[in-house]
């Protein structure tokens, strides 16, 4: 007979929530200040409490041309690594999933060193290659640069999903003539379809947030990130940065939540229909 225990009820033991709640607090707390001091009317100082509230600082932001050319760039170079990533993530892992080849080990492997690496490590080894290749420092160099850790997400989200599905589906569309793109759009893709969308959403959000290899890669133009950073330096400015790193917390948080639920529900129902 099953005995009722804190972990039975649903409640977590004292000694883990406590501990819990203040690292949560820990994490977020500094964020809840950027987004009171985005409404200040001191411009140039953090006192406490606030000398008043004003909205002025989201119309200055939303005028800032340099703002809207760093945002710019930072969607484009995050859509053109996400597209990279899901196309090259996706074939990586159906080879590695289907297929049994001398160094399939060494291959994983490989694919996920850039994210495992320090930021700094994989900035300077693009750095140092491109230089040595000549190739000149620009849009493309950054791509390149966001792609060589965006695919360690799509990767790791399909082969996941490709562990999870039943293969006997496939193996019946192929033996009823189905030949391999079709048996890919109407039998896989519908099961691999939100593992790809939630891994290219994460890595959308990964590229769009990144500072470090774009620091190595990018030369003369900003991102989004690097122009936060270098705001930084300007004390009259910072209502006006907290109020794009408000912009930048919810363009990364909400599709980041969006693809952890979208994967939960996936997940259920590749459950069912692998039980099938």
């Amino acid at each position: 007979m099953a005995t009722k225990t804190d972990s039975g009820n649903g409640r977590a033991p004292f000694g883990v929530s406590i501990p819990a709640l203040l690292v949560l607090l820990f994490l977020h707390i500094p964020i809840w200040i950027i987004f009171l001091y985005a409404f200040t009317t001191d411009e140039a100082a953090y006192t406490f409490p606030l000398p008043g509230f004003t909205l002025q600082w989201i119309g200055a932001a939303l005028q800032r041309t340099d703002f809207w050319e760093a945002l710019w760039l930072s969607v484009r170079v995050a859509a053109m690594a996400t597209g990279a990533a899901l196309v090259l993530g996706t074939l990586a892992a159906a080879a590695v999933h289907r297929s049994r080849f001398f160094g399939r080990e060494t291959v994983s492997l490989l694919l996920l060193l850039p994210i495992a690496l320090p930021g700094i490590v994989t900035g300077i080894a693009l750095r140092s290659t491109m230089g040595m290749a000549e190739i000149p420092f620009s849009y493309w160099t950054i791509v390149i640069g966001h792609a060589t850790f965006c695919v360690v997400t799509v990767y790791n989200n399909v082969l996941a999903r490709f562990r999870r599905t039943s293969w006997s589906q496939v193996e019946a569309s192929m033996d009823l003539g189905a030949n391999g793109f079709q048996t890919f759009r109407y039998i896989l893709l519908p099961y691999l379809g939100t593992a790809m969308l939630a891994g290219a959403i994460l890595a959308f959000a990964l590229s769009f947030d990144e500072i470090i290899v774009t620091t190595f890669t990018a030369g003369q133009q900003q991102t989004l990130p690097i122009w936060i950073f270098s705001q930084m330096f300007r004390p009259r400015d910072r209502p006006i940065t907290n109020v794009v790193a408000i912009f930048v917390v919810l363009i990364t948080a909400l599709p980041i939540l969006f693809a952890h639920r979208l994967t939960q529900k996936a997940d259920d129902t590749t459950g069912v229909m692998k039980a099938e």
